[in-house]
C-alpha cells in the first residue's frame, strides 16, 4: 500500500519554506522573495514518488505583529497545521533563534508527534546548525534528533533523507491528486503570483508589499501548433502616488517587471504567452 499525506510547512518569514517546496516539487509552485511574508495563501505543492504522494502546504511566515493582516496569515498557518498529517518546521540556521522562533516552537509543542524539523541554509558561511539544534532540543524536546535534518533548499543538500523521513511518517492511503500534477493552483492564480513576485523583488522597500495583482482578462488559443495565451493584468497599489513608482521613468520599471514575469511564465507553461501589464489604484 502506498502512502499519502498533507504536510504543513511552517517557519519564520524568509526561512526558505517556498524554496524548499519548489525544490521538492521540481517546479515553480511558490513565489520566492526576500520580502517578509511574501506567501499570503496556503500554497499546495504535490510530490509523487514510488512511496506515494505528499502534498506540501506552504504557509505564510509567522512573525510577531498585531496588524490585522498578520493575524489573518497566522490563522492560515494554524489551520494548515491542524489539518495536516505532518508538519515540516523550517528553521533558518543563519539567524539566531529569537522571540518569533520561540513562539512558533510553542505552537508546535502540542503537535510534536507529527513534527519534522529542517535546519535550512546550512550551505551558508554564517550558518550555525549547532545553535539551531540546541534550540530545538530545549523548546521541542519531544521531536527526536533523528527527525531533525540539516539541509540547503537552495542547493538540494540533505533533501533526500528529509523527504524519506516525511514518507516514513505518512499514513497509508490513496493519492489525493493525479500523479502528473505538481500543484493544484489555477492558471490565473499562478500568473498573478509570478507577476507579484517580480514586482516585489524589484520594488523592495519602495512600496509596501501589500500590492496585489489582478488578472483582468485571459484568452487561450489551443488550435495553433504552439498554443497561445494572452493575458491582461494589473498591478494594484494603495495610493495614486505609488503608480509612478511601479511604472518607473519612461515606463522602465513596469517593462522590467513584465519581461521578467514573461520569462518565468514561459518556463512554467508550454505555451506562447503575451502579457499586457498595467498599474492602477485599488
Amino acid at each position: 500500500m502506498k502512502k499519502a499525506a498533507f504536510v504543513a510547512v511552517v517557519g519564520r518569514p524568509s526561512a526558505g519554506k517556498s524554496t524548499l517546496v519548489n525544490r521538492f516539487c521540481g517546479g515553480k509552485v511558490a513565489i520566492v522573495s526576500p520580502v517578509p511574508q511574501t506567501t499570503r495563501n496556503a500554497i499546495r505543492g504535490i510530490v509523487n514518488r514510488e512511496q506515494g504522494q505528499l502534498v506540501f502546504i506552504d504557509t505564510p511566515g509567522r512573525h510577531l505583529s498585531e496588524k490585522k493582516v498578520n493575524k489573518k496569515l497566522i490563522d492560515i498557518s494554524d489551520q494548515a497545521m491542524g489539518d495536516s498529517d505532518s508538519i515540516l518546521y523550517v528553521l533558518d540556521s543563519t539567524r539566531p533563534p529569537g522571540p518569533e522562533e520561540t513562539e512558533i516552537a510553542a505552537h508546535l509543542v502540542p503537535h510534536s508527534e507529527k513534527v519534522i524539523a529542517a535546519i535550512n541554509k546550512t550551505d551558508s558561511d554564517s550558518a550555525d546548525s549547532d545553535l539551531t539544534r540546541t534550540f530545538l532540543a530545549q523548546h521541542l524536546p519531544a521531536v527526536a534528533r533523528d527527525r531533525c535534518f540539516a539541509i540547503s533548499a537552495q542547493t538540494g543538500e540533505g533533501m533526500d533523507p528529509l523527504l524519506a523521513a516525511l514518507f516514513d511518517l505518512a499514513p497509508e492511503g490513496e493519492p489525493f491528486y493525479d500523479e502528473d500534477l505538481y500543484t493544484d493552483q489555477e492558471v490565473d492564480f499562478r500568473i498573478a503570483e509570478i507577476i507579484r513576485e517580480q514586482a516585489m523583488n524589484r520594488l523592495r522597500e519602495e512600496l509596501p508589499h501589500a500590492l496585489r495583482v489582478e488578472i483582468a482578462d485571459a484568452q487561450f488559443d489551443g488550435k495553433k501548433i504552439t498554443p497561445k495565451l494572452w493575458v491582461r493584468s494589473f498591478i494594484i497599489v494603495e495610493r495614486e502616488s505609488q503608480k509612478g513608482i511601479v511604472i518607473g521613468k519612461g515606463g522602465a520599471m513596469i517593462k522590467a517587471i513584465r519581461l521578467a514575469a514573461l520569462k518565468e511564465l514561459r518556463g512554467i507553461f508550454d505555451w506562447d504567452i503575451e502579457l499586457d501589464l498595467r498599474v492602477k489604484k485599488g
